[in-house]
């Protein structure tokens, strides 16, 4: 019986440095950690760093340590597109040769009458715009007509709002299943996502009561080469939502120090397996938010558990903490950044070591597979031997 466990950690939207092709998405200049380090005059991050992460490249505040006790390096993304879904389905194997489809000026008329006939309920909104401002905006309205507040970002994404005590939970879960399956090519989105919210007028605030429903990936992902081994597999987070549910399970947070809980409890009652968790207020609250002291804040809150994490590591585990995009809260856009994504490892077995800048975020998940005996590669080159003794 295979034994080993392997764990890979999203802090979500923590990039590390524009990509070589930023300027074709508009992102020159984007540096999620150097530039949240340079606005809050230098990170104090001491178990991250104790890992290795003032190694992988010059961040204000960070010593690079001689005496890491982790390995460290970078990914670079290979897939089109900067959201969630291209990030988590990359490390998992999968690439995407043609980035999702974006609605800068909103959805076409002809999607938002079908997504009306289908729901029977009338649509108001229909922009671009973040979802703490859009029910600002038009919470008065929909309260008082029941119709839907639809809005869309720079990301792939159709967006359902409503409120709890005008819709119920089940009607907009569903009112979301029909626009997944509605959705179909040129306006297939990544995800649909179901943003419920509470409060009175002037007051509203969204739930943790968020569902995100994602395309299928579109080929064989570690995911799935897992479950074909038998090898069980648990998310954290959104996970199950980005594989469309696929060869995956998730326990689902409300916040970073949730997801951070259940990480622990599965690092503490896992006998093997393998753990998918996305800790995701980095993005969801901060990045998208501009907001660069919630962001850090963010960060030393993730530092701090770090050690009530890796004390829990036996000796055939790894532990991957890495990001799927970026999402700069200093520059002027509220969205994903075209971003490196930063690659720490910690385990028992780990040699300390630069593991350098990898090609494609697929390298960690051609990692993992070969971690447990499994042939699947997808689109990577696993880095084992370089990592463990």
């Amino acid at each position: 019986m295979n034994l080993k466990r392997a764990a890979i950690i999203i802090l979500d939207g923590v990039g590390i440095g524009a990509a070589p092709d930023a300027r074709d998405y508009g992102d020159e200049g984007s540096d999620t950690l150097g530039n949240v380090a340079r606005a809050c005059g230098g990170l104090r991050l001491p178990r991250l760093e104790r890992l290795g992460l003032g190694n992988i490249k010059p961040l204000d505040g960070l010593a690079r340590r001689g005496d890491a006790a982790g390995a460290w390096g970078s990914m670079r993304p290979a897939s089109a597109g900067k959201d969630s879904t291209t990030g988590h389905w990359e490390i998992a194997g999968v690439h995407l040769e043609t980035a999702f489809p974006t609605f800068p000026r909103g959805f076409p008329r002809e999607v938002i009458d079908e997504f009306s006939r289908e729901t029977g309920r009338g649509v108001i909104a229909n922009v671009v715009g973040s979802g703490t401002d859009v029910i600002r905006r038009y919470g008065d309205e929909h309260v008082a007509t029941g119709q839907w507040i639809v809005y869309t970002s720079a990301d792939s994404v159709f967006q359902i709002a409503a409120h709890e005590n005008v819709v119920p939970l089940p009607d907009l879960y569903a009112a979301c299943e029909s626009a997944r399956r509605m959705l179909r090519p040129p306006y297939d989105v990544s995800r649909v996502i179901a943003r419920p919210f509470v409060g009175e007028s002037g007051h509203f605030e969204r739930t943790p009561n968020r569902r995100d429903y994602s395309i299928e990936p579109p080929a064989e992902t570690l995911l799935d080469a897992l479950a074909k081994s038998g090898i069980p597999r648990d998310g954290v987070g959104k996970i199950d939502d980005l594989f469309a549910a696929r060869s995956i399970t998730a326990r689902h947070t409300a916040s970073n120090a949730d997801g951070i809980r259940l990480i622990k409890d599965w690092f503490s009652s896992a006998a093997s397996g393998f753990l998918f968790a996305n800790l995701v207020d980095f993005d969801q609250l901060f990045g998208h938010r501009n907001d660069v002291a919630g962001f850090y804040g963010a960060l030393r809150e993730f530092d701090a558990a770090l050690p009530s994490i890796t004390s829990r590591l036996k000796e055939d585990d790894l532990l991957f903490i890495t990001a799927d995009h970026g999402n700069d809260p200093t520059t002027p856009s509220t969205d994903h950044a075209r971003e490196r994504v930063p690659l720490l490892v910690a385990g028992m077995r780990v040699v300390p070591r630069d593991l350098g800048e990898r090609d494609t975020f697929s390298d960690l998940g051609a990692t993992v597979a070969e971690w447990f005996g499994l042939s699947f590669r997808g689109r990577g080159r696993s880095f084992l031997s370089e990592l463990v003794a």
